[in-house]
């Protein structure tokens, strides 16, 4: 009992590294088999590996400490996929097929423990690769050792298919789980960071493994040889190389390369502001208009009260609100004279007042002297205020009633009969009219140049995602146009109201409020619309012969955010597109402007009469990427693209130019107190 107490308590003294690469599917493992290791958090991994029969594409990361997800396509080589012998699938070439997989490492490794993982493979649908299984590792440097235990692929017998919903039989049936599961494990050898040799024990039965399609065509007999070897080379930091004998007759290659999250791949610097001599004797407003437009505001609006200055801007350039409350409190030092002993900066969007600071200008101006850090100048202030409504009346400079937005795009098609993988690629863009407070009329074209989208199905029973075909066969397409009013009323309550053409299927009239609770912790709202499906041949007009006439769609919306994790919990519950009603959850991470969320759904699908529909939860992944990462300067620019299996009518809501969780943002206490001092 001591001698346990002290094994479980000895302090980490070893991380993963680095013995954390990927094994065939992208997971980190040895060759065939995973380890206790895990990528860092906020790490991406993305490669390519191939060991006849099989050639996997693959992507992973570890969104949280100790988590590790990843997805693969594997294809079969060799295989032919045609289902029934239909000519629909002729185009579709070898069989695919699509899983994820993810392992937690609930033991991190001590001076005397091992690090232990419990991990899930392909839980859901076909599951031709389906495992669950616990392993250790254990380093003893530059040795690292793993054992493990799990069922199904590395077990005595194959896993059944799942089909919707997930199936963990180490959970749900353990006993079976036991009897079923074999052991495996390997040593991995490092004796530079650069390269290492593997050595694996797969207890894989190929033979057996009847539910993987390449089973009936190469696997008639064991394997030669449950013993694999490798080498593992890292040339550079971001990439690595394994080349590996598998199975004792197939020469195996995994190529990958990472990189973290969230890290600019060039430094972002911004210039700080400097007022030249021969503009110093100019007016004073005239002084701060140009000099707050030229460190990246506009709407810039200047108005004295007795002692205090205020200022209002809308902020155009700056990622994090705290980053432009900074940058323009160090402009205000400045050149504000010593007359006026207090500063009020407000920052606004669209005219809509987001955050206001008030502060004493002797304080501002120690900031700037750097006698003062940015977290004394907060605590000395009233802090970053969101329960503003009021604006000032002052004449706006550098008005932008103009704004426009171009977006490279990239839309894939998944999963076709006549083709696994088709995609678009081109570019969209967007123009904005502002003529008043939080109201636009904006216009958005999109072209692909590259197109190769088509199918063989036809529409389902209640099409309203299935039939979006024709829309995205169009080389050149409107996107929208539409007008929008957002607005801001007391108590921080937000209003949207949205018509005319609002994506590329759907036009018609669109709505929401929402409120942020608890300092930003949770938001609330309220959301529908009343729309109508457009002729994919005319922009202009709408669809007279579709199944449906109308469509309508309500939703109570609330939004999780846990500032701790960088994390947020959004769910949507009513009535979507086709009238099926359910739930949509969606899980999200955020890494300095880049985010990834994954989504999936619950509704009630008896409505539809075709079996596709018919007890299927929509589900998806999506990530945002902010320009800030690439161009070397802030900016507030994020392109967001999307990934989802399949193409269905269950669970579809419409697209939102603007979603006001969204356009609240960051903007709340809980994440204005954590971005100041971060």
């Amino acid at each position: 009992m001591c001698w346990f107490a002290l094994w479980c308590s000895a302090p980490a003294q070893a991380g993963d590294e680095p013995f954390n690469g990927p094994a065939n599917w992208g997971g980190t493992g040895l060759l065939e088999t995973p380890t206790a290791r895990v990528m860092p958090e906020g790490k991406f991994r993305v490669g390519f590996s191939q060991v006849d029969p099989y050639r996997r594409y693959y992507g992973a990361v570890s969104p949280l400490k100790g988590l590790e997800l990843d997805g693969k396509v594997t294809e079969f080589l060799g295989v032919t996929a045609n289902p029934n012998s239909s000519p629909d699938w002729e185009g579709y070439g070898n069989d695919k097929d699509k899983s994820f997989d993810l392992k937690h490492q609930f033991l991190a490794e001590g001076k005397y423990r091992p690090a232990v993982a419990l991990g899930i493979m392909d839980p859901h649908g076909t599951r031709k690769f389906p495992s669950q299984y616990l392993v250790m590792s254990k380093q003893i440097y530059p040795f690292d050792f793993t054992l493990g235990f799990g069922n199904g692929r590395y077990g005595k017998n194959p896993l059944p298919a799942q089909g919707e919903g997930f199936r963990v039989e180490i959970l749900s049936d353990p006993r079976s789980w036991l009897e079923d599961s074999q052991f495996f494990g390997g040593i991995e050898f490092a004796p530079s960071e650069r390269f290492s040799f593997i050595l694996e024990y797969s207890p894989i039965r190929y033979e057996k493994q009847t539910g993987d399609s390449a089973q009936a065509k190469y696997f008639q007999e064991p394997v030669p040889s449950k013993w694999n070897i490798g080498l593992r080379w890292k040339p550079v930091d971001w990439a690595e190389i394994d080349v590996s004998w598998q199975r004792g007759e197939q020469l195996g290659v995994n190529l990958s390369t990472s990189f973290d999250l969230g890290k600019p791949l060039v430094p972002i610097y911004d210039h700080p502001w400097r007022e030249k001599p021969e503009f110093r004797s100019d007016p004073l407003a005239e002084r701060l208009i140009r000099a707050l437009y030229a460190s990246g505001f506009r709407d810039i609006g200047i108005e004295a009260s007795g002692d205090e200055l205020r200022v209002e801007a809308a902020n155009d350039r700056y990622f994090y609100t705290p980053a432009a409350v900074e940058v323009a409190l160090r402009v205000l030092a400045q050149i504000v004279p010593p007359e006026f002993t207090t500063l009020r900066l407000t920052l606004t969007d669209r005219g809509i007042p987001l955050v206001a600071l008030t502060a004493l200008r002797e304080d501002v101006c120690l900031f700037h002297q750097e006698k003062l850090t940015a977290n004394q100048l907060y605590a000395l202030s009233d802090g970053l205020k969101t329960d503003i409504n009021e604006t000032l009346a002052a004449e706006k400079h550098y008005r932008r009633y103009f704004d426009y937005g171009l977006k490279p795009e990239f839309q894939t098609f998944l999963n076709d009969p006549s083709g696994f993988f088709k995609y678009r690629a081109g570019v969209s863009g967007w123009l904005s009219l502002t003529p008043w407070r939080g109201g636009s009329f904006i216009a958005g074209l999109q072209g692909f140049p590259l197109n190769t989208v088509s199918s063989s199905n036809e529409p389902l029973s209640k099409p309203v995602r299935t039939d979006n075909v024709p829309y995205m066969e169009k080389n050149v397409s409107l996107s929208m146009l539409m007008a929008e009013q957002i607005r801001k009323f007391d108590g921080e309550i937000y209003g949207r109201l949205s018509a005319g053409m609002l994506e590329v299927q759907y036009g018609g009239i669109d709505g929401e409020i929402a409120r942020p609770f608890l300092g930003g912790r949770l938001m609330l709202g309220l959301s529908g619309s009343v729309v109508k499906k457009r002729d994919e041949d005319d922009p202009l007009k709408f669809k007279e012969d579709d199944w449906k006439d109308t469509y309508t769609t309500a939703f109570v919306n609330a939004r999780l955010n846990i500032p701790r994790l960088e994390s947020a919990i959004d769910i949507k519950y009513g009535r979507f597109l086709a009238g099926d009603r359910g739930t949509r959850i969606t899980l999200s991470r955020f890494f300095n402007g880049l985010e990834l969320s994954a989504w999936y759904s619950w509704t009630d699908t008896d409505g539809f009469s075709d079996s596709h529909n018919r007890g299927y939860h929509d589900k998806g992944i999506a990530v945002t990427i902010p320009l800030r990462l690439f161009k070397g300067s802030d900016s507030r620019t994020v392109y967001k693209y999307s990934l989802s299996p399949w193409t269905r009518d269950v669970a579809q809501d419409i697209d939102h130019h603007t979603s006001l969780f969204d356009f609240i943002g960051r903007n709340t206490g809980i994440y204005l107190d954590k971005d100041w001092r971060n």
